[in-house]
C-alpha cells in the first residue's frame, strides 16, 4: 500500500505542478490569457473541451481493489453541438476483472429558463455497496478519489433509466428518476426473504430529490439561473421507492435520505463546517441498497500498511465493510484555522476534525455470507489535518475512541496523506 501511495504521490505531484503552471500563465494579459483561464476552469470541472464534444476526465484512470486499474474515456456534447439536445456516454475497462463497462445516454431540453431536461440512459457498470447518490448533486470532479483505492465491495448493475431535472426556482433544484435494474453482487452474498435465497435480483425504483439553498444568491444569465454566491445551510432530501412485481422486481422497500451542509465564518479566515447525513430504509432492502458510513480504513496489521490518502468526508479509522445499517446518522465537524503565511507559496492550514456515527440494522440475519457490525452504540473519531504542505499534499492524524475503541491502540490510529488542490 505504501508503494502504491508513493506512485500516486508522484503522479499527483506532476498534475499539481502542471496545474500551478497553468495558473501562473493565466496571469498573462489579453485574449490568450482569457482563453487559458476558461480552459483551466473547464479542466477544474473535469472536462477537456473540444468544438462539439467535452471529454470527461473522470474516466481517464482510476484504481480500486476489484477492478485494479480502471481506464477509458467518455464525455458529453456541448452547446456548439446543440443547446436543445445532448449525448453523453463512456466506456471503461478494468484490468483485474477483465471486463468492459459502459453507459449510453442522451437528453432533450423542455425549458431553457428552468433548465428542464429529460434524460435517457442505459448503463452496465459497478456501484459501491451501501453508497447513496443524490440525484440533485451537482457534478463533483476530483483529480484523485481517495476512498476508491481501497473499496472492494461492489455490485454489478445493468440499469435503464429515464429522468427529469428541473430548476423549480432559483433556490430549489429538483430531480426525478425511474430506473429498472438487474443487480448482481460481485462478492459472495445472498439475501433471504420468505425462505427464498436471492444471489442476484431485479429492482424497479422511483427517486424524487430536492436541493434547497435558501441563503444562496442567484442571478439570471442568458435565460438561466446561475449561482452567484453560496449561502448556508444547504438542504438535500431524496425519497426512493422500489416496487415489487413491477417489471419483474423482486422486493418492496423505500428509503428516505437527508443531508445538510452548514458553514460558519468566512472562507479566507477561521470558519467551521458541519455536515449531517441521515438515511432510513424500510421494507425488504438488500445490502446493496442499505448504508455504510463512508469508511476509509483498510484491514492491515500495522499503521504504515494502512497508510493511504484521507477522504474529504469519510471516517478514516472505520474499516471497510465493518458496519452496515438500515438507518443511520453521521455528523462531521471541521474547524479551519487561518493559513500560516510562511511565504507566498508555502501556506499550510490546520484543520481540527471530529466525526460521529450512529445506526442500526433491523434484520441482519437476512444478509447471508457476510459479517458486519452495528453502529447502535455510537462511533466517534477525532483528529486533525495539516493541508497544503507540498504540491497540495498534507498529513492527517485521526484517533478512534468511545464505544468502538479497539483493544490494540495502534488499530485505533489512522495516519494518512491529504490532497487538496483548487484550479
Amino acid at each position: 500500500m505504501l508503494k502504491r501511495c508513493i506512485f500516486l504521490f508522484a503522479i499527483l505531484c506532476t498534475i499539481s505542478v502542471q496545474s500551478q503552471s497553468l495558473v501562473e500563465h493565466t496571469k498573462e494579459p489579453a485574449k490568450d490569457s482569457i482563453r487559458k483561464s476558461l480552459l483551466l476552469k473547464s479542466i477544474g470541472n473535469g472536462y477537456l473541451p473540444t468544438k462539439y464534444f467535452n471529454f470527461d476526465l473522470r474516466y481517464l484512470i482510476k484504481y480500486n481493489q476489484y477492478e485494479g486499474i480502471r481506464t477509458g474515456f467518455g464525455g458529453i456534447t456541448n452547446n456548439t453541438f446543440s443547446e436543445k439536445y445532448r449525448v453523453n456516454s463512456y466506456v471503461v475497462y478494468g484490468f483485474r476483472d477483465h471486463r468492459f463497462k459502459y453507459s449510453l445516454g442522451g437528453g432533450f431540453r423542455l425549458a431553457k429558463q428552468t433548465n428542464t431536461w429529460v434524460n435517457l440512459s442505459y448503463t452496465d457498470d459497478l456501484q459501491e455497496t451501501g453508497s447513496t447518490k443524490f440525484l440533485t448533486d451537482s457534478r463533483v470532479f476530483q483529480f484523485f478519489e481517495p476512498r476508491l483505492l481501497n473499496i472492494d465491495l461492489f455490485h454489478k448493475h445493468i440499469t435503464k433509466a429515464i429522468s427529469l431535472e428541473h430548476q423549480a426556482g432559483p433556490k430549489l433544484l429538483t430531480g426525478t428518476e425511474f430506473a429498472v435494474s438487474n443487480v448482481d453482487p460481485t462478492y459472495n452474498y445472498s439475501y433471504v426473504l420468505n425462505e427464498k435465497e436471492f444471489k442476484s435480483f431485479n429492482l424497479s425504483m422511483v427517486k424524487v430529490a430536492f436541493q434547497w439553498e435558501p441563503f444562496s444568491k442567484f442571478e439570471l444569465s442568458k435565460g438561466r439561473y446561475k449561482r452567484k454566491k453560496s449561502g448556508y445551510p444547504k438542504f438535500t432530501i431524496q425519497y426512493t421507492k422500489n416496487f415489487n412485481n413491477l417489471f419483474k422486481s423482486d422486493f418492496s422497500f423505500s428509503k428516505l435520505d437527508f443531508r445538510t451542509i452548514y458553514k460558519i465564518g468566512k472562507q479566507d479566515d477561521t470558519f467551521s463546517e458541519i455536515i449531517l447525513v441521515s438515511g432510513v430504509a424500510g421494507g425488504n432492502a438488500p445490502l446493496t441498497h442499505l448504508y455504510h458510513a463512508y469508511p476509509n480504513n483498510i484491514t492491515k496489521e500495522k499503521i504504515l500498511q494502512r497508510f493511504s490518502v484521507a477522504g474529504l468526508n469519510s471516517f478514516e479509522t472505520m474499516y471497510f465493510n465493518e458496519f452496515f445499517s438500515d438507518k443511520f446518522t453521521t455528523i462531521q465537524y471541521k474547524y479551519f484555522l487561518p493559513s500560516f503565511n510562511f511565504s507566498e507559496r508555502f501556506k499550510p492550514q490546520l484543520v481540527l476534525i471530529s466525526r460521529y456515527a450512529i445506526g442500526d440494522m433491523k434484520s441482519p440475519e437476512r444478509h447471508q455470507n457476510i459479517t458486519f457490525g452495528s453502529l447502535r452504540k455510537g462511533y466517534t473519531e477525532s483528529g486533525f489535518e495539516i493541508n497544503k504542505l507540498l504540491f497540495g499534499f498534507g498529513l492527517s492524524f485521526t484517533y478512534r475512541y468511545g464505544a468502538y475503541h479497539l483493544p490494540n491502540i495502534s488499530d485505533n490510529v489512522a495516519f494518512k496523506f491529504t490532497f487538496n488542490i483548487t484550479l
